[in-house]
């Protein structure tokens, strides 16, 4: 079985600033993941785009080019999920960012899914009764 991991806000502006206070846990939990992708297991890591946008990571800007090397897939918030997200972000009063985290959640199937965030509280309401992993940052 594959893993997918998704960034929430925090952790994606974790990344960027070696000063922030989460910057080494967040890193470390990349790490993991690069570690695995060498010996051949099936991991990923992604972003949903309106993570990106929160988070301010403009892929072009140096400032983001440690994150730009770790090879985080985006996943975009196209009309499918730009639905779920709606109905997730009224429904659990989320902001946008966080509802695209949990339409990206519940559109991964065939995976088992791990959120990297600073509010597991948002992340578990947006999974809907999804099985997933929360790593609290």
């Amino acid at each position: 079985m594959s893993r997918q991991v998704v960034l929430d806000n925090e952790a994606v502006q974790a990344l960027r600033d070696p000063a922030h206070s989460k910057h080494r846990r967040v890193v470390s939990h990349v790490q993991v993941v690069a570690s695995r992708k060498r010996h051949a297991e099936p991991i990923g890591i992604v972003v949903p785009t309106a993570v990106r946008v929160e988070a301010g990571w403009d892929r072009t800007s140096p400032a983001w080019a440690f994150p730009n090397q770790l090879r985080i897939a985006d996943s975009p918030l196209d009309a499918p999920a730009a639905n779920t997200a709606a109905a997730i972000g009224s429904r659990a009063g989320v902001s946008v960012a966080d509802a695209h985290v949990g339409a990206v959640v519940r559109s991964i199937s065939d995976a088992q899914v791990t959120v990297i965030t600073s509010d597991p509280g948002d992340i578990r309401r947006t999974a809907g009764g999804a099985d997933i992993t929360i790593v609290s940052i």
